[in-house]
């Protein structure tokens, strides 16, 4: 019993430390609007500092995934904390536009760290037979983490003082704290190995896989843009179109988006991993719908109902995709299967993102955001039309 409750406090702590590093991703983004009246740049721009987080994700994903199996779990979330506390010194220390993309760089460094091996991290530390449970802290851990960072940065910006060095010097704080758990709690990789036998892991696709994967990836790039979207324009929407220029407002639109995912993804356990995916295209649409809604007829309750329809359809789909795409792939291959829609993942982060901020000039917020619910209403509808006539059997 004493080793059950060491254990499920291992566990509990390994996710405050996970929901610490992941709030730091998403902490400027109620703040872009000052940034912008601060440096003056365009809408693009801000896009652009968005984006530059998914190509450090992609990369670390693609060289570094698997550094964990080899040097050990806490070494690599050391680096990751590190990574994230200089991304946060960036922020405090900017003057100028390029410490905004050296800091987002950073942050996506220490995401990219953070997403496999914290996961991982956390399940190993609890005691055994709760999986089901460590599964749910390690996913609440993540989009939780995600959701608490605009909103923390939003209230902050707010209603205290210094609204664009508060926020990251609270976050500055809160590593450290995780740096000193994280220095408590145990190891979990038994054999380690030094880095140098860490091999950049290569995408591939095995021919049984591809049909599966065709849709599950289509599922991921819809979900994963639209959070782009909500977490790179969706302030300045609400300020330029809906006249809301508090940010705690703004904060809170954006961290509904990722509670809602979570609650997406913990449903994946009443409805099906096999359902899960179908609806999850479903919700996305009906999330894309109302946001062309709100686009539409300047609507903040269509805006609030987006997030939530679209996040919950994000979690839905997206844990539908990855238990798709792992239950198609032989054993051997897994890792890189699972790697490549990661990737494919993060790239609907930044591309459909990068998009709306090139014809925001041109069309303005609310046309760019038409072209773009468009083109995703597109993808995610031919997903769902091919899972309808050709179901794919997901494992839980």
């Amino acid at each position: 019993m004493d080793g059950d409750r060491r254990g499920w406090r291992q566990c509990l702590l390994g996710g405050a430390v996970f929901a610490v590093c992941m709030a730091g991703t998403t902490l400027p983004t109620p703040l872009y609007g000052l940034y912008q009246e601060k440096f003056g740049f365009s809408e693009l721009t801000v896009t652009v500092v968005y984006a530059v987080y998914a190509f450090g994700v992609i990369g670390v994903l693609l060289l570094a995934g698997n550094a964990s199996d080899a040097v050990g779990r806490r070494p690599v979330l050391l680096w990751g904390l590190a990574f994230a506390a200089a991304s946060a010194v960036c922020f405090l220390c900017a003057t100028g536009l390029g410490w905004l993309y050296a800091g987002r760089l950073l942050s996506g460094l220490s995401a990219g760290l953070f997403t496999g091996a914290a996961t991982v991290y956390v399940l190993e530390l609890a005691p055994h037979g709760g999986a089901s449970r460590a599964t749910f802290v390690a996913t609440a851990a993540n989009m939780g983490g995600l959701g608490c960072g605009p909103l923390l940065a939003g209230v902050l910006a707010q209603y205290a003082a210094w609204p664009l060095y508060l926020p990251f010097a609270v976050h500055l704080v809160l590593v450290a704290g995780s740096g000193g758990v994280l220095l408590w709690l145990s190891e979990t990789v038994g054999e380690r190995r030094p880095l140098s036998t860490v091999r950049p892991q290569r995408p591939g696709l095995p021919a049984q896989v591809r049909a599966v994967f065709g849709p599950a990836a289509i599922a991921s790039f819809v979900g994963f843009a639209l959070f782009g979207v909500f977490t790179s324009v969706s302030p300045a929407f609400l300020a330029q179109s809906l006249d809301v220029h508090n940010h705690a407002v703004s904060g809170l639109v954006v961290a509904l988006a990722f509670f809602a995912s979570t609650a997406g993804q913990l449903a994946v356990g009443r409805v099906g991993a096999q359902r899960s995916l179908p609806l999850g295209c479903a919700g996305l649409f009906a999330g894309l719908a109302l946001l062309a809604g709100a686009l539409r007829w300047d609507l903040l309750p269509l805006v609030v109902l987006s997030a939530l329809v679209g996040g919950a359809g994000q979690g839905l789909a997206f844990r539908g995709a990855l238990s798709a795409v792992a239950g198609a792939s032989p054993a051997d291959r897994r890792a890189s299967v699972v790697s490549t829609l990661f990737v494919v993942a993060y790239a609907g982060i930044s591309v459909p993102v990068i998009g709306v901020g090139v014809l925001a000039d041109p069309l303005g917020l609310e046309g760019a955001g038409l072209v773009f619910i468009a083109c995703m209403a597109v993808l995610v509808s031919t997903a769902a039309v091919y899972l309808l006539r050709l179901p794919v059997r997901a494992r839980t």
